[in-house]
Parts: structure tokens; sequence; C-alpha cells
């Protein structure tokens, strides 16, 4: 189970954000366990740490979101994690 704060979906931009960076490994998790068929309930509860039975809509849109910004990272968000870091 996890302690770090998420919101039921993770900022809608075209830019990697600070959200993004400090989710990483939620979202590495995310894309393995959606590779191996792994239940998304499953995940969102060791993910998470939802319980998918007390509130399916909200698991399920956490899940959601965050695997399609997951998938985003992946194709497009990377490149700002690979380039030059503006402080």
């Amino acid at each position: 189970m996890t302690t770090m704060a998420f919101q039921d979906c993770p900022p809608e931009s075209d830019r990697l954000t600070a959200y993004d960076e400090s989710h990483l490994a939620a979202y590495i998790r995310l894309l393995d366990a959606d590779a191996e068929g792994a239940d998304w309930r499953e995940a969102v509860q060791i993910i998470f740490g939802l319980d998918p039975d007390r509130d399916l809509e909200r698991a399920r849109i956490i899940h959601q979101s965050h695997l399609a910004r997951a998938r985003w990272m992946t194709t497009t968000g990377y490149r700002e994690l690979l380039g030059p870091r503006v402080s």
C-alpha cells in the first residue's frame, strides 16, 4: 500500500509536470501490471492503496487516468526526462 498523495486524475498537460515526476514509480508499476494482464482492481489496490469494493467508480477513474498518463509518458513525456534540466 502506498502513502504517496495522488489526485483522482493526473494534471492534463502536454508537458511533463511535477506530479508526473513524483509518480514515475506508480506509472511504471501500472504499465507492468497492464503488460502482465493483472486485474485492474488488484493493481489499484496495490499501487494506490484503494479498495475498489468500497468505491468502484473512483478506483476505476484513478486507474484509467493514471494508466493513460503512464502510456503518454512512454511515447512523449519521457523525452523531457532525457533532455537538459531547466531550473
